[in-house]
């Protein structure tokens, strides 16, 4: 059988997701998967069969058809994590929605995500991360680049757009890494239960005493006049929250890991200070930090031959697409000098990454401000005793101990 040859009837269909064993590289039953056809089987923990799509462009053709669903809230939809099985009929916004109100939620948005705010925020990263650096040094080696660095960065910077006090970060950042690493659901419940409380309160506050911030705008230029309730309000800075920081956080870690174990590409990075925003691009593709985005057909979809039936599962796998032979020349091999610009670290379609510039912003200052001031960092410990996070989770490690 051809790596993505549909099953036959008594053939076993592997298990989805799975676990990687390097921190940056697919999981190994991945390679079986890479093939000619762009599609294969596989099964999710509670046996649900599911398609799983692995090539380029047909996986960016099904991200933006509106004939795949994202409605979380649809008692059919797709469960690929166990902490999630409970929580039918609770759609998130922007992520487990689709159009229209998708689009009236999005719009509502893009203001708050324009150049202008962005550019202001930037020379405030740079203080906090020349500051991070400098602790760094100071304490001196051996530091956990998560805890020390990669964290702070992407907390301030949402705290920053949001309007969130960064005095209550410890908080936010457990409660987020307790809702998002939950091993069950009733895990998954406490954690978003004490979130939801918590940003309940902070926009009651804002409402009495406003200031500057995204959930401020909101606030006022769409709860005030009727176009958003509370609750939705409530659960929008909910998913910026925990989306604007979780998946940045691994994509520092995960970047400067694999910087450091391909030293000749940090010479890229620091021989040629505008090709940052190329390296970055490249390191999103070749690490992918999201590892899939889960769909449910609402209609019949051909898709190399194959027809995925309405009502069909549908796993899109960013980590395959990224590493299509047909859309780059050694997937494989991480070259900083690649125009990888087309890949699909942030998604794409509709529900395509909103915040995608700050976290631009927050890798290039991050990772190019590391590597200028600390030229010899390098991991403390082999690349197999890094601890890192499940298949089912945004891939990253747990912590990362480096040395210089």
């Amino acid at each position: 059988m051809t790596k993505t040859e549909i099953r036959r009837p008594g053939e076993p269909v592997p298990s989805f997701p799975q676990d990687r064993t390097c921190p940056y590289q697919p999981p190994k039953a991945y390679t079986e998967w890479r093939g000619d056809a762009p599609l294969t089987q596989v099964t999710l923990f509670d046996g649900r069969p599911a398609w799983l799509i692995t090539g380029h462009a047909e996986g960016r053709a099904l991200l933006a058809d509106p004939r795949l669903s994202s409605d979380w809230g649809h008692p059919a939809f797709p469960v690929v994590v166990r902490r999630t099985e409970d929580r039918a009929g609770l759609a998130f916004p922007l992520i487990g929605v689709d159009d229209p109100l998708h689009a009236r939620q999005r719009r509502m948005l893009i203001p708050s995500f324009g150049v202008k705010r962005m550019n202001a925020i930037r020379p405030r990263l740079q203080s906090l991360v020349d500051r991070l650096v400098d602790d760094m040094l100071a304490k001196g080696p051996v530091a956990d680049l998560v805890s020390a660095f990669a964290l702070p960065v992407p907390s301030m910077a949402i705290c920053e757009l949001l309007g969130v006090p960064y005095d209550d970060h410890d908080f936010f950042e457990e409660s987020s890494r307790n809702f998002v690493g939950a091993a069950t659901s009733a895990e998954a419940d406490a954690a978003f239960a004490e979130l939801y409380k918590y940003l309940h309160g902070l926009v009651v506050k804002k409402q009495a005493e406003p200031q500057d911030g995204l959930l401020d705008d909101l606030i006022a230029r769409q709860l005030e006049e009727g176009g958003l309730d509370h609750n939705e309000v409530v659960m929008i800075a909910f998913v910026l929250l925990v989306a604007g920081h979780e998946t940045t956080v691994n994509a520092i870690s995960l970047g400067a890991l694999a910087l450091m174990q391909h030293p000749e590409q940090i010479e890229v990075l620091l021989e040629d200070p505008g090709a940052v925003s190329r390296v970055v691009d490249e390191l999103l593709r070749f690490t992918s930090v999201s590892d899939y985005m889960v769909r449910m057909a609402k209609e019949d979809i051909e898709v190399g031959g194959t027809t995925i039936k309405a009502g069909d599962a549908v796993v899109v796998s960013i980590t395959l697409m990224n590493r299509d032979a047909k859309a780059y020349e050694d997937p494989d091999v991480f070259d900083a000098r690649r125009h990888a610009r087309h890949h699909v670290g942030f998604g794409h379609g509709i529900h395509q990454c909103l915040g995608q510039n700050l976290a631009r912003a927050e890798l290039e200052i991050a990772l190019s401000t590391l590597f200028t001031r600390i030229p010899g960092l390098r991991p403390a410990v082999p690349l197999d005793e890094v601890p890192i996070k499940a298949g089912h989770d945004a891939q990253g490690p747990v912590e990362l101990p480096v040395t210089w």
